[in-house]
This record gives structure tokens, sequence and C-alpha cells, in this order.
């Protein structure tokens, strides 16, 4: 069985891919192009709320952004390796979804699972696309399937992007969309919880995320921004495609 979608996005928390390239997502699936989300863990290790909080967050988000669909892998927060048990894991989601484009964590950034999600994601994309590498979705064979791109989103810290996307029309739903998490950032309704105050849960925090994506924008000509590196050279048959 495959449920073929234009762009696979990676992402080793709940919120990574709302924080990073929602934007992009709301972008694409607005053109007409299909998008899953493959979460690797369930955020257990997160200061404030549940697992289960945030899978209830994660279902509000989706529906936001009018995913073709979601799926959590249930690797250990904090401690997934790029070995070759979540690698063959991560290949049958590759395989399962054969997305044209797969969008993943950061190369480096605050969080360590964003840098090993990086890396556990492009690797299972280069193996998914072996054929002596065998696995099984719902008891039937699945075929290699390699994406024709990869491309990282930028995460907390600040990597120089080798393109940005221009999503100046979609950023009022993309903050919708990180707020769907409303265990994890500050709103009117959560700032007098008793939840322990962290990095992310502040006010100034979103003032960063919208900064970010301000200095993006900027840089494009555009309201707003987000930002993305390549793994390989980007190529183009139409001048007029940049903006």
């Amino acid at each position: 069985m495959v449920n073929k979608v234009d762009i696979l996005v990676l992402a080793a928390h709940p919120d990574d891919a709302e924080l990073a390239c929602s934007g992009t997502i709301l972008n694409q699936i607005a053109l007409g192009r299909k998008v899953a989300v493959v979460d690797l863990t369930r955020g257990e290790l997160g200061t404030r709320g549940t697992a289960e909080i945030r899978a209830q967050e994660s279902a509000a988000a989706t529906e936001l952004l009018g995913l073709t669909a979601r799926f959590n892998a249930g690797f250990a927060d904090g401690f997934f390796e790029s070995d070759k048990e979540h690698c063959v894991t991560l290949a049958k989601y590759i395989r399962h979804f054969q997305p044209e484009i797969v969008l993943c964590n950061a190369l480096h950034d605050r969080h360590p699972d964003h840098g090993n999600g990086s890396e556990l994601q492009s690797r299972a994309c280069f193996l998914s696309g072996l054929i002596k590498i065998e696995t099984e979705w719902e008891g039937n064979k699945q075929e290699a399937w390699r994406p024709k791109n990869v491309y990282h989103y930028i995460q907390d810290r600040y990597i120089q992007p080798d393109f940005i996307v221009d999503i100046s029309k979609h950023w009022d739903k993309k903050m919708e969309c990180i707020l769907a998490f409303k265990s994890q950032f500050y709103t009117p309704e959560t700032s007098g919880n008793n939840e322990p105050q962290t990095y992310i849960s502040g006010k100034s925090f979103l003032r960063s995320i919208e900064s970010r994506a301000r200095e993006f924008g900027h840089a494009i000509g555009v309201e707003y921004g987000e930002g993305f590196t390549k793994e390989k050279q980007l190529g183009v048959t139409d001048l007029f495609d940049l903006l």
C-alpha cells in the first residue's frame, strides 16, 4: 500500500514542523500539493505537558495545516540513534509516502535531537532507495524509493539559508498552528498556569520566531520567510522561477 505525497516532513518532536516550516507546508498545500508529516518522538521528555497532551495538540495542528497524513514513529525522545533499526523504520515511512521532496530537521541546533534527527532522516532517505533493504507495510512488501531532494529547515540556532520560501500569505495561519501546542508556548489562557517556565514558554520566544521570519523575508524582499539548507546543488530551468 502506497499513500503517495509530494512532500514528506520529518520532525524530531511534535511542533518542530509547525515552528520551522509550517508556512512552507501551508504554501505548498495551497498550490495543490500533498504533504505528510512523520514525528519521530512523542516529545515525552518535554518539561511542560505530557505525551498525551502533545498528541492532542498535534492532531489539532494537523487539521489546521490540512495535512494528507501524520504519523508518530514512537522513537525515544532524547535517546534515538542513527542506527540500523531507526533507519529501517524511517525508511518504511519514506517508502509508504514516496515523496519527491523530504524536509528534515536542522543540521545542528540547540536541542541535540534536532541534529541527531537530521542525520538519521538524511541517512534513511538514502537507504530507502536501496533495493536490498527489505521492508513491509501492513504485511505488504515495499518498493525502494529515494526522494529527489532533501532539504533541512532552520530551527532555533541561526544557519545561513541556501534558499528562502515566501510565507507572507500564511503567517497568521502558521502562528495559529504553533499555538495549537498550548502546553508548550505562551498564550493568554495558559499564562497563569502552574507549569514551570521554559526556554520556549515565554512571549520572547514567539517574538524570536517572528523576528527570524521577518529577517528571512526581508532578505528576499517579502514580509515573512522560512529558510532551508540543501544537500546538493539546486537547479532551475527558468530564471523567472526565482524571486
